[in-house]
């Protein structure tokens, strides 16, 4: 049982937890609590690790996922400075970054409508778990970031995609103008969230491959971004407000396209 707080496995989750250019380099990030435990595939899992108060009851819920990996017993209290959250839930794994490639992701894209999402430099952690939550939800079958969007695998974006993150393939890119065109190229239809649209998005049909572009919270999108859509399509809004969270102008535009295919 690890007992004490300078232990090199509770300096390892410590580190990946507060620092991204730890978890790249040693291409872990961390998962608390028994529903992210439970949903994680076991063979990404690389080691798990249990508050002493809750080894019964954990082992009782997941003793056959459990029982076949690397495990360890942790005192209350060391397991606490091991916690991301204020009131932690007596287990936590480390858990192996997924790598995706747009080569991947394109390979059935003759063959299937595709449903895309592309978020230039979204900076909050809580809003990029939440568009990856909605994005399973309406059926996207690939996440694509710029690179100075947030870090997927910051705990607090871990938690927002309430397992998401398991499922939804995603990619950061440098170039999001030659992402953009890629899908173009294979037949995708491109429409640019932005404040300076003509028509709303409920003016198109989003029935064929498609991708959403959706800007930083504060600025939008870049010019040169907006400038790579097939069209610009607006959300109608009444009262003074100016824009909407990132997240919910996502989430409308991908539920309207789930719509559509649904009822097509």
């Amino acid at each position: 049982m690890i007992t004490s707080m300078h232990n090199k496995a509770v300096k390892e989750v410590v580190a990946l937890l507060g620092k991204k250019r730890e978890r790249e380099r040693q291409g872990l990030f961390v998962v608390e609590g028994g529903k992210m435990f439970g949903e994680a595939p076991a063979e990404w899992i690389s080691r798990v690790y249990l508050a002493q108060s809750a080894e019964k009851e954990m082992y009782a819920q997941y003793g056959d996922k459990l029982s076949g990996l690397p495990c360890e017993i942790v005192a209350d209290e060391v397991f606490a400075k091991m916690s991301d959250t204020v009131t932690p839930q007596g287990i936590l794994c480390l858990v192996r970054q997924r790598r995706y490639h747009i080569e991947e992701t394109l390979r059935d894209a003759d063959e299937k409508r595709m449903l895309f999402i592309i978020l230039e430099d979204i900076q909050d952690p809580g809003n990029l778990g939440t568009i990856f939550r909605t994005a399973e939800a309406a059926g996207v079958d690939c996440v694509i970031m710029s690179s100075r969007t947030a870090d997927i695998y910051n705990p607090k974006t871990i938690r927002s995609t309430m397992g998401a993150v398991y499922r939804v393939p995603f990619l950061y890119t440098e170039d999001i103008s030659s992402v953009i065109e890629m899908l173009r190229e294979r037949g995708t239809t491109v429409y640019a969230a932005h404040l300076g649209a003509h028509n709303f998005y409920d003016a198109y049909d989003y029935q064929k491959s498609t991708a959403f572009l959706i800007g930083n919270e504060a600025n939008g999108l870049r010019d040169e971004t907006a400038g790579c859509a097939d069209a610009l399509i607006g959300i109608p809004m009444e009262g003074k407000v100016e824009s909407l969270n990132a997240a919910v102008a996502s989430s409308i535009l991908l539920y309207e396209a789930y719509r559509q295919r649904r009822n097509g």
